[in-house]
């Protein structure tokens, strides 16, 4: 299993993904990006939808940068209803 870090994550985030029980790069896959979220939420209450931006993004092996206006608008969505 890959490392959370593999997908272009820092190990501050990984470190908090390990703590909402996501231990690998695959698990993160698995879970998605809006799962992850919604843990880390419930754990970090600061948690912010830019977070959930750039889950979505590594998960999807891209830069921040480059998630396109449909995609952002989504996850900011679904950020609200959290």
């Amino acid at each position: 299993m890959a490392a959370v870090t593999s997908l272009g994550l820092g190990k501050t985030m990984e470190k908090k993904l390990h703590s909402v029980g996501i231990h690998s790069a695959e698990e993160l896959i698995e879970i998605g990006s809006k799962q992850a979220t919604f843990r880390l939420k419930e754990l970090y209450p600061n948690t912010c939808v830019v977070i959930l931006y750039h889950l979505e993004a590594a998960i999807r092996g891209l830069e921040i940068k480059q998630l396109d206006d449909t995609s952002r608008a989504e996850l900011k969505a679904y950020f609200k209803q959290l």
